[in-house]
């Protein structure tokens, strides 16, 4: 089995038959590591039935399988992360928290992620990869079933289980775009990268319907907490089973060269020199700030602005109304689907015209991006419809660049600094971007509320007023794009003589 693009070390590994027990290649153990292959004997004997059971298990582990399922794995990250802001609504009346308390929710998750990124980000690069991201899914899945049955008195509680689960998933983000780097390259690597981060949105889209789905399904929103760990115990099972441990850098044939590793001092000083890639990562803080004060706050103002228009009353039951998330997270789907889509095919023909496409297709649709999100709060007073229109074409706009982001790194940073580089990307994004934009919206829709007298539009436009600054952050990561342009051939240069 092999796919155009693949790793040509990784694909030889399939060539030949696995019959008898005899091959003339290598062939690649459930560990990871290379094991000689037999040489054909007339005199070798058959295989048992263990030894036939793990031959057809290594013949399903093909580089498209292996992303398939890694793409998998990273729509349940997604999807378990904003479950939560599914049922927002159901959790603050629940704990009875104000906006910034409900804002904090996702606050610790993102910082617990981006603090822990760095450190898988230095594992990543030294040991098995499979192994850690197995564990990290393992461990999330647990602690997302158990915080479900925290009661309402332990709110400080609830949000600590929130912080563990970052720590687990952010194992997952950190070292699993390095694995579909050593996989494939050039077309095919941002094919398969495309796919992988269309995750985000998909999985983030999935989680609200989920947890929509499942509090109504049970009257109760706690079930919300208690599927995603089940297919994410299937996923890093999965994991274990089919996904190889390729060599750093055989993708782009660089493993015979690369002859010493060198210390992570001595790798955030190369990539803090690397002007593409600290311009590229200051533009992914941008994305993250608007995604994550979106992902968290949008449902609940569009449910606020249905009471001011009288076409829905105030939530007093014990039960929400989430039509507004199911909503929301079905446009999250099909924007993820169109935008990821639509990026790898406007960058592969813009390749044609200019080397520098990938900088500047980001930069177009983050600049797009914003005039339409600026509009949602001009209509959502008078149109949900008209609100939902502009959310669909800003946030596609703004899905664009996922993977290309991903592909700009793997262009101008060498294959064995790329898990400390894809986790360093995610520390300083969420620290600048989703790690306290959530909370900052809530702190100055508050503030707002008490300032003036409290009522449902009032209660409406103070969360819009703070919803707003994510227009300016977000033209700010286009200039950040456009910033990247200047370097990216001159980066992609060093990378390839190194």
């Amino acid at each position: 089995l092999s796919v155009s693009g693949a790793a040509p070390s990784f694909a030889a590994g399939f060539r030949g038959g696995i019959e008898g027990c005899s091959s003339s290649d290598e062939v690649r153990t459930l560990s990871g590591s290379m094991s000689p292959g037999l040489k054909s004997n007339p005199d070798l004997h058959p295989c048992k039935p263990g030894q036939k059971f793990r031959a057809a298990l290594l013949r399903c582990r093909s580089p498209a399988a292996a992303a398939g399922i890694l793409s998998f794995g990273n729509v349940l990250n997604y999807m378990d992360r904003y479950t939560v802001a599914g049922v927002l609504l159901d959790i603050q009346r629940h704990y009875e928290v104000s906006d910034s308390g409900i804002g904090l929710l996702q606050t610790v998750f993102i910082c617990s992620f981006m603090v822990a990124a760095p450190i898988f980000g230095y594992l990543g690069d030294r040991f098995n990869r499979k192994v850690i991201l197995s564990c990290g899914i393992f461990f999330w899945s647990i602690v997302t079933l158990l915080s479900s049955f925290i009661s309402k008195e332990y709110y400080w509680l609830f949000v600590l289980s929130r912080g563990l689960v970052g720590i687990g998933e952010s194992s997952y983000s950190s070292i699993s775009p390095t694995i579909i780097g050593d996989l494939f390259t050039n077309n095919s690597r941002t094919m398969m990268l495309s796919v992988f981060y269309l995750a985000i949105p998909l999985g983030s889209g999935l989680g609200y319907i989920l947890g929509a789905s499942a509090k109504v399904a049970a009257g109760d929103w706690h079930w919300a907490l208690r599927v995603s760990p089940l297919l994410g115990i299937t996923a890093g099972t999965l994991i274990l089973l089919f996904v190889p441990e390729p060599k750093r850098g055989s993708a782009d044939q660089m493993g015979g060269r690369i002859k010493t590793r060198t210390s992570w001092v001595c790798d955030m000083k190369a990539l803090a020199k690397n002007r593409s890639y600290v311009f590229s990562s200051l533009a992914s803080a941008a994305v993250s700030f608007a995604t994550g004060a979106f992902g968290m706050w949008i449902p609940l103002y569009l449910a606020r602005a249905q009471v001011v228009q009288k076409t829905a009353e105030a939530c007093t039951k014990e039960i929400c109304n989430s039509t507004d998330s199911m909503i929301f997270g079905a446009i999250t789907c099909v924007t993820g689907l169109l935008g990821v889509l639509i990026g790898a095919v406007t960058t592969r023909l813009c390749r044609q015209k200019t080397e520098r496409a990938d900088p500047l297709v980001c930069a177009v649709s983050m600049l797009g991006s914003a005039i339409f999100i600026c509009l949602i709060f001009v209509v959502a007073k008078k149109s949900i419809v008209g609100a939902y229109v502009c959310i669909f074409i800003g946030e596609t706009l703004l899905f664009l660049n996922w993977a290309i982001t991903a592909d700009i790194l793997m262009f101008v940073v060498i294959p064995t600094r790329r898990a400390t580089a894809v986790a360093f990307q995610s520390f300083t994004s969420h620290l600048l971007g989703d790690a306290g934009s959530p909370y900052l919206i809530g702190l100055i829709s508050d503030a707002l509320q008490q300032s003036y007298a409290t009522s449902a539009l009032w209660r409406f436009l103070s969360l819009g007023y703070a919803l707003m600054l994510c227009p300016f952050i977000i033209v700010l990561g286009g200039m950040f794009f456009l910033a990247t342009a200047l370097f990216f051939l001159d980066d992609r240069e060093k990378a390839e003589k190194q």
